[in-house]
């Protein structure tokens, strides 16, 4: 992460600043940037949202919102992936979601950038699971693994053909194995 910001600035000044690309985060009174995605994020990033919403979409459970916003706790957070409960989002007279989220995730997703500090990133998943957050997964590419955080649980670390543990009530079944074969683009 790049840090953007010197002096401690408060939250609510954060919030009227420009939205940036890409994103900015606000953590203990500090600003700082989230690397540029490079393709294989991307692509899990993309794949992942796709899977969740096939089957939590349409039943009403669930939905997976890329680079969403989440202001809650003292911090300013963008998640890779933010799945919220279908109940938790909030909804305008015309039935759109609103804008502006000021809870934590029921579960976030994020995915290892390289240079990015996997320190920076899990402080990011404990906090969401320190207010109310049900599940974390920190996907790293490189070693193609995923490290899953529950509250009140020691974090496990999967890969190969673990099958990974996803938000209750969602009816979807995947491995390691599944994850990173989204990444294979070009077949022969």
């Amino acid at each position: 992460m790049v840090q953007a910001s010197i002096r401690p600035i408060a939250l609510e000044e954060f919030l009227k600043q420009a939205e940036t690309k890409p994103a900015t985060e606000y953590i203990d009174g500090q600003v700082t940037q989230k690397p540029m995605p490079k393709a294989r994020h991307s692509r899990l990033q993309s794949k992942v949202t796709e899977k969740v919403n096939a089957v939590a979409e349409i039943s009403h459970i669930a939905y997976a919102f890329p680079e969403l916003r989440c202001t809650f706790g003292g911090r300013s957070i963008v998640p890779d992936i933010t799945v919220l409960r279908w109940d938790n989002i909030q909804f305008d007279e015309n039935g759109e979601p609103l804008d502006d989220i000021f809870i934590a995730p029921d579960w976030t997703i994020e995915i290892l950038s390289p240079g990015q500090s996997s320190n920076k990133v899990t402080g990011n998943i404990l906090h969401c699971l320190k207010y109310g957050c049900q599940l974390g997964w920190l996907i790293d590419s490189d070693d193609r693994s995923i490290l899953v955080f529950q509250p009140q649980q020691q974090p496990e670390l999967c890969s190969g053909e673990d099958s990974l543990k996803v938000l209750t009530g969602l009816q979807l079944e995947l491995t390691i194995a599944n994850v990173f074969d989204w990444l294979k683009m070009k077949t022969k």
